[in-house]
Order: structure tokens, then C-alpha cells, then sequence
């Protein structure tokens, strides 16, 4: 009996714009997304050999501890897409492993973000393929469907669209909507040039902080209460 997978028609190519992103750290992005728009949790596999990422989503949603529809997604991928998969945030089952990883990495796949768990931490490692996941378990996936490539999907908090910007580090992952590239670039690369700025200042030791006192009010702690001996036996 065959089981449904729904296949969303493809994302526009990113503008050129979007590769100016790749340049900057996930913790910029974020700050000049309101902090807002990241994935908690979801950090690099292994996570003493993080490898960055950027690429646009190509979007996955699977039923809990299920990866039939994310062989298909692999079979749909372009070189230089990164697959993004909403597996509810289960981590009892691996989504994905090596022997994936390797197809993902021979089809071209710039990497891969999965909300929920992977195995094979060596033979990632050993690929260089970049993975983020949010946990590791050595349990296999159920290969049952059904499933969703190309619509949106909620990866750790987050949603996200087929063709939104992905960018991720040793600090996790971010997302960007391509009508938010514009406005987070004019945010993101000021404000690298600014902490450039700060860097320069702390070594020189002319750092300005009269900001924290103005914007905190500070209040002397009252007193404390004077301690005495009761009846002679020392209690207090």
C-alpha cells in the first residue's frame, strides 16, 4: 500500500544578495532578527567539529521517529540545498544517519538541520558534511510515512519556508525569510563593524559603560538585621 507524500513546488533561487549572509556569524544574524528567529537546541553533530552552513531550506515534515519521507526529500534535492527537517523535536529515534549523510553529501547537499535525533557520529564526522540536529541516539527510524517536502515546518520554535536562508555555527542556527535578507543585512553588517569597534576599545581600555548606569536604577540594600544571642544558649 503506498502512503502519501505531499511535494510542494519548488522555491525561487535565492538573490545574490543572500550569499552576503553566509559571511556572518549566527549570533548577528539573530541579534538583527530580534533574537527571535533561531532554533534552540539544535546544535552541530559531533559538536567538537562544527562544520558552518548556508544554504536555502528545502523543508521536510515527518511523522515522529519516521524517515521515509526524508529518502524521497534527498531524491528531490539540488546541489547546494540544505534539507530541513521537522521531526517534532522527537530525539528517541534517529532521523537520519551515515549512509544518508553520504547520499546527501554525493547528491551535492550543502548540509542538513533536523529537529530531532541522528546517528553515526563518526562517520559524520569522518564525511565533513555539515549536521545539525538536537541529539544523538543510536536507535533507528521507522520507514512508514507520511509526510510533507516543501511546505512550511516549525523547527524549534521557528517557522520555516522552503527557500528561506540557512545559516548555522559552532552558535546553532538561524533562519531568514528572503524578504528579510535586505533589512538583516543593513542590520547585521553594521553591527559586526561595530563590535570590531568595541574589540579595539576594550583593548585599549577606553570602553564606554556609562550606558549600564543609565539605564539601571541602582537601590542601596537595606540594612541587615542585627543578630543576638536569646536566653544565653547561643540560638539565634
Amino acid at each position: 500500500m503506498s502512503i502519501d507524500c505531499i511535494v510542494h513546488a519548488r522555491a525561487p533561487e535565492l538573490p545574490e544578495s543572500a550569499r552576503r549572509l553566509a559571511a556572518l556569524p549566527t549570533a548577528a544574524i539573530s541579534d538583527s532578527e530580534d533574537r527571535v528567529w533561531g532554533a534552540p537546541g539544535i546544535m552541530p553533530v559531533p559538536a567538537w567539529a562544527p562544520r558552518p552552513l548556508f544554504g536555502p531550506a528545502l523543508t521536510v515534515r515527518t511523522r515522529h521517529g519516521d524517515n521515509l519521507v526524508v529518502h524521497k526529500a534527498l531524491d528531490l534535492a539540488r546541489p547546494g540545498d540544505v534539507l530541513v527537517v521537522d521531526a517534532g523535536g522527537h530525539t528517541d529515534r534517529a532521523i537520519l544517519g551515515g549512509l544518508m549523510c553520504r547520499y546527501a553529501q554525493i547528491r551535492g547537499l550543502a548540509g542538513l538541520v533536523i529537529d530531532g535525533a541522528v546517528r553515526d557520529v563518526d562517520d559524520i564526522e569522518a564525511l565533513g558534511l555539515p549536521v545539525y540536529a538536537r541529539a544523538v541516539t543510536h536507535v533507528g527510524p521507522y520507514k512508514d510515512g507520511p509526510g510533507e517536502i516543501g511546505g512550511p515546518v516549525t523547527i524549534g520554535g521557528t517557522v520555516v519556508r522552503s527557500g528561506d536562508v540557512v545559516v548555522a555555527d559552532r552558535d546553532g542556527v538561524v533562519f531568514v525569510a528572503v524578504e528579510r535578507i535586505e533589512p538583516v543585512l543593513a542590520v547585521a553588517e553594521p553591527l559586526i563593524e561595530n563590535e570590531r569597534r568595541i574589540v579595539e576599545a576594550i583593548t585599549r581600555g577606553t570602553w564606554d559603560r556609562t550606558w549600564i548606569d543609565q539605564k539601571l536604577h541602582v537601590v542601596p540594600a537595606p540594612p541587615r538585621p542585627i543578630e543576638t544571642k536569646e536566653d544565653g544558649a547561643g540560638r539565634r
